[in-house]
């Protein structure tokens, strides 16, 4: 099971279902942005990546900005509850510019282009297309990431493995 205390465990959970009702609606699991949570942050409200990126959702504070531009109540990206808040907006930002691919695949995407950056994800479709590969699924992503230049992929892709273990756990 997860590696963290009950409290640390159950601490943000309101929070996590708050926001993901309402950048998603009630149709998305809310579980999905927590275990996005402890791949990013351990669940640690104070975490600082070596980057710069802060809090929960590990946010670069350019990116808590752009957020904040559209939400200004998101007050202060080290608020736990702001951070969260300001994460699952941006993970709504992104799944919608994820126009073509099919709903079970979304969230790969959609978690790829939050730790990559979309335009990574967009040169790996280009790259897939190139190979004849249905530039869709997120498996033919994986299969030409050694191809993108100076993309960390295998950082990508066992994020994105590490959310789907994760979400796992806590669907149990």
């Amino acid at each position: 099971m997860l590696q963290f205390a009950q409290k640390k465990f159950t601490e943000y959970d309101d929070t996590f279902k708050k926001y993901s009702k309402r950048f998603f609606g009630i149709g998305y699991d809310w579980k999905l942005f927590k275990a996005q949570s402890i791949a990013e942050s351990d669940l640690t409200p104070d975490a600082v990546s070596s980057v710069g990126a802060r809090g929960l959702m590990q946010l670069m504070p350019s990116t808590f900005a752009d957020v904040q531009s559209a939400n200004p109540e998101f007050k202060n990206i080290d608020d736990p509850v702001w951070n969260i808040a300001a994460g699952i907006y941006y993970d709504k930002q992104l799944f919608n510019k994820w126009n073509e691919i099919e709903e079970k695949e979304k969230f790969n995407f959609t978690f790829g282009s939050y730790n990559a950056g979309r335009g990574t994800i967009l040169k790996a479709q280009d790259r897939a297309k190139e190979k004849s590969l249905d530039h869709t699924a997120w498996d033919n992503i994986t299969a030409v990431a050694s191809e993108v230049p100076k993309w960390r992929h295998e950082e990508t892709i066992n994020y994105v493995d590490r959310i789907k273990k994760f979400h796992k756990q806590l669907i149990r």
